[in-house]
């Protein structure tokens, strides 16, 4: 058979399309790009496997549990068109070129392509950490293969994922709630917000005092603070403990009394200057950014979650203006380092930049494979002006970051220099008391001048003394002292975990993977585990009650440092030190005293899933967590004061926005006395003879008919259904009727509601009659007040009470009129900024039908949802306003659908 005649023409594949367009225009003639849309193929749901196999050892996971773990793929179905089409163009190829991302990812990808294509052409292994045309004709310059044991770390991972979910996650089914999910990460992630809220929960506050005052002398006055009494360091929050016990020995623990008794006995006192120290300060730079350290401080500075920040560095990735953005590594390339450091010196000037390069290395618990920092790409850096009119306002944003990250790490530290003045006097009463005061004045900002990190929120974090002037002073000065006032405090409970922060943690333990993160983090957010609370991070009771049960029976598996360690063994994989296949034997079935997942599971005992719900909050009051979300339970009999009947176990629910640390016991006594009944039965229907109730649920109070179970008799004079052979059929279970519903009016409550009213509420909505074309018109009751209905077309009316008395002639009549938008009552801005800069129109956050937005009456902007409107500024508002102005209006396309072919006539 004839060989192929070549053709010149090379496939190249990439990831996105985005990344395809950005690549062929450096590649040139003779080279096609196309792009997979990431994975093409992945293992099934086991539901969806052929039904030969669902019988086999690969029935469970799609993974082959006995056969070396061998996995079970399939072309995910959205992708057989993109499969056919790179077969297509590989047809007319002389050369296949796997270009997917350098990371574990990237290779698996590159992988599967190599096994789904079956090329017969030469195929190469393409990788670049960014997409420039310097970059793209390296790496043509330095071509492999597929690195096998990169696959194998990505492959055993994700059977890793796949053996861990569906083993543990059935079991919080069953004693939790239907729709958890555990995860391998995920599970352990969650575990850390709830430590830190159970942190939170047993916090004891301690109290504690001190003094400030105003210090003058001849050079000028400066603030200081009490430090010792009687020779004894003053006691601060960090001399404490979590349970409010002071730990220090050998301090003065100021009570209100003696700390307001020594500040009107020092108000006469002579104080004199005892010291002076100074001390060089220097700083230096933070390294260039990896993928958490960028997500971290885009969090701090820039307010964008991870998964916004993410999204947003792929962009610039694929667009060329950055480098990889899933990356552990902080160093950088010598191109790099020459272009950060001309750029430093071009900007800021040479004194700006040290004589030799500086050279970061990662601090990461496991480093992953070797890629650089995330920069500027280029072997010469763009400035955020150059860029500025190609990006979007968030791209400009983080470019922004980056680059001055980036070129501050290769700059010079900052120099000056801190003064401490210990001042003191003694008091009237004869004690003495010393006070301090220190300052830092840079004399060359260094770094300072493009760039300075952000903090996350800590205990005893003192007010920065940076850029404080101290006058100059000597010992023995005299100083005179003015508004010396007696300070309380109370020490404060660990911060709640951040985004930025619990990154910074995770990757500080070595729990997953960096470039994962973001996607963790969104995860347990997505399934209910955590809400935001402003930017911290709030555990939901119900993952109190996962990771409960995760700690009593699958101890290791929410362990931080087995997790780390499941890390550290696929790096081993993937740097070929270890095989996947026996790895996940050992993890699966065990050897010797060390059991595996499957004997874990298989030995479970009982599981008492109300023991596992329950949370003890005060005597005799339990907080459960229940199928309808958590509630608070008394263990003790109660007297209802309004019926003086004896309740045996009262109960109240919690409100959603209450935070766990927040149900203090004292709170959940008032929710208890406080509760309203949880159902109160107001009579018989007369029509039916349904018992009918009023009851408090999840979503407001309502009032339902109880209709009866069947009797034996009943269910036994249903009708019999019979096979074809003339059988009977077993009898199927009776469908229970759905029992009518109401809510309660605004105006109504549990303990107010009448039997006539509660009939009336279930007979909505209320046919109030037909218009003169018969379409029927209704009225109801809805999420937004009551309203009309007429086939699909609404109207609000007044008030609820009026849905019973409106007449058909009354709804015609709205009907007749023009439909009017925003008729209903004006509702309160939800934020204001004042007058915007351009338009001097007023700056208001409204609620709108997709989410708050920003107008100033003129342009209208969707608030992004990586802010929420806690973190909304004035300059933000201003900033987003403007970037819609400079797009102007959005243009509106009509797609008009051809006309549909008429068949052929048959002949």
């Amino acid at each position: 058979m004839p060989s192929k005649a070549k053709t010149g023409k090379k496939l190249v594949i990439v990831e996105s399309p985005a990344k395809s367009k950005t690549i062929a225009k450096y590649l040139g003639e003779g080279f096609i790009v196309e792009a997979s849309i990431g994975h093409i193929r992945d293992l099934p749901q086991p539901s969806e496997l052929p039904a030969d196999l669902k019988k086999t050892s690969l029935g469970k996971f799609a993974v082959d549990v006995e056969n070396d773990f061998k996995p079970y793929y399939v072309v995910s179905p959205d992708k057989k068109k993109k499969v056919a089409e790179l077969k297509a163009q590989l047809k007319d190829a002389d050369a296949l070129y796997l270009a997917t991302d350098g990371d574990r990812e990237g290779e698996a990808i590159a992988w599967h392509l190599l096994e789904v294509l079956k090329p017969k052409v030469p195929v190469y292994r393409m990788t670049f950490g960014e997409i420039t045309k310097e970059a793209i004709h390296r790496a043509m310059d330095n071509l492999r293969d597929v690195d096998a044991a990169l696959v194998d770390a990505q492959e055993t991972r994700r059977i890793l994922d796949r053996l861990y979910g569906y083993e543990i996650s059935p079991v919080l089914w069953r004693k939790v709630a239907r729709g958890l999910s555990a995860g391998r990460v995920q599970s352990v992630v969650t575990r850390m917000v709830v430590d830190r809220e159970r942190e939170r929960m047993a916090f004891k506050a301690a109290s504690y005092w001190d003094l400030t005052g105003q210090f003058g002398a001849d050079a000028g006055s400066f603030k200081a603070k009490l430090a010792a009494v009687d020779g004894a360091k003053v006691a601060t929050g960090r001399d404490f403990n979590d349970d409010g016990e002071l730990t220090s020995r050998n301090v003065a623990h100021l009570n209100e009394e003696l700390a307001t008794s020594l500040a009107s006995a020092l108000q006469d006192a002579d104080f004199r200057v005892r010291s002076v120290d100074t001390k060089p300060y220097t700083r230096r730079p933070a390294a260039p950014f990896t993928t958490s350290t960028l997500q971290q401080e885009a969090g701090r500075k820039l307010r964008f979650s991870s998964k916004s920040t993410m999204q947003i560095a792929q962009r610039l990735y694929e667009n060329g203006y950055i480098t990889y953005m899933r990356t552990d590594s902080s160093a950088l390339s010598d191109e790099a380092v020459t272009a950060a450091r001309r750029q430093a010196a071009e900007l800021y000037g040479p004194e700006y930049v040290p004589q030799s390069p500086r050279v970061y290395t990662s601090k990461a618990a496991n480093a992953q494979e070797a890629h650089e920092a995330i920069r500027p790409a280029g072997d010469s850096f763009r400035t955020p002006a150059q860029v500025a009119q190609q990006l979007s306002g968030d791209e400009f944003r983080l470019y922004e970051l980056i680059w001055k990250r980036t070129v501050a790490s290769q700059m010079g530290d900052a120099k000056g220099s801190t003064a401490t003045i210990r001042l003191g006097a003694v008091a009237s009463d004869g004690r003495d008391a010393e006070f301090s005061a220190s300052g830092t004045v840079i004399t060359f900002p260094g770094f300072l001048a493009a760039y300075e990190e952000g903090k996350d929120e800590s205990r005893g974090d003192d007010d920065s003394d940076e850029g404080r002037r101290l006058p100059n002073v000597a010992k023995g000065d005299g100083l005179t002292a003015s508004e010396i006032i007696a300070v309380g405090h109370e020490t404060s409970p660990p911060p709640r975990y951040t985004e930025a922060s619990l990154t910074a943690e995770l990757e500080k333990k070595g729990i997953g993977r960096p470039s994962t993160y973001a996607s963790t983090i969104s995860t347990i957010q997505d399934r209910g585990y955590v809400r935001k609370q402003g930017s911290a991070l709030v555990p939901s009771w119900i993952a109190f009650s996962v990771v409960r049960l995760l700690e009593q029976h699958f101890t290791d598996y929410v362990d931080y440092e087995f997790t780390a360690d499941m890390e550290g063994d696929l790096d081993k994989i993937a740097n070929g030190q270890a095989v996947g296949a026996a790895w996940l034997k050992h993890f699966y079935y065990g050897e010797d005293a060390d059991p595996g997942l499957l004997s874990i599971v298989n030995n479970l005992g009982e599981i008492d899933a109300r023991e596992i719900n329950s949370v003890p909050i005060a005597d005799g009051i339990t907080l459960r967590v229940g199928k309808f979300g958590p509630y608070l339970e008394s263990s003790l009999p109660t007297v209802d004061p309004k019926t003086g009947e004896v309740v045996e176990s009262a109960r109240a629910n919690v409100p959603e926005d209450l935070a766990p640390d927040e149900l203090t016991a004292a709170k959940a006594v008032e929710l208890m006395e406080t509760a309203a009944p949880e159902e109160r039965v107001l009579g018989v229907d007369p029509h039916t003879g349904h018992t009918v109730v009023a009851k408090n649920g999840r979503y407001g109070a309502y009032v339902t008919e109880v209709i009866p179970e069947m009797t034996e008799e009943q269910l036994a004079n249903l009708p019999v259904e019979y096979y074809k052979n003339g059988k009977p059929k077993p009898p199927k279970k009776p469908v229970k009727a759905k029992p009518r519903t109401g809510s309660l009016f605004k105006s109504m409550t549990v303990e107010s509601v009448t039997l006539d009213e509660a009939l009336q509420l279930m007979s909505l909505p209320r046919v109030l009659g037909e218009d003169a074309e018969g379409n029927p018109i209704t009225v109801q009751n809805g999420r937004f007040g009551p309203y009309l209905k007429k086939g699909t077309d609404s109207r609000s009316i007044g008030s609820e009470e009026e849905i019973f008395t409106i007449t058909l002639e009354q709804a015609l009549e709205i009907y007749s009129q023009p439909k009017q938008r925003g008729a209903r009552a004006a509702v309160p801005p939800l934020a204001e900024f004042g007058p915007d800069p351009v338009s001097e129109k007023n700056i208001v956050v409204k609620e709108g039908r997709f989410g708050p937005y920003i107008t100033d009456g003129i342009t209208n902007i969707t608030v992004p949802r990586s802010t929420s409107l806690e973190e909304l500024t004035r300059e933000r508002a201003v900033e987003l306003l403007a970037e819609k102005r400079a797009k102007g209006p959005v243009k509106r396309t009509t797609t008009r659908k051809a006309p549909a072919k008429k068949a052929a006539a048959k002949k």
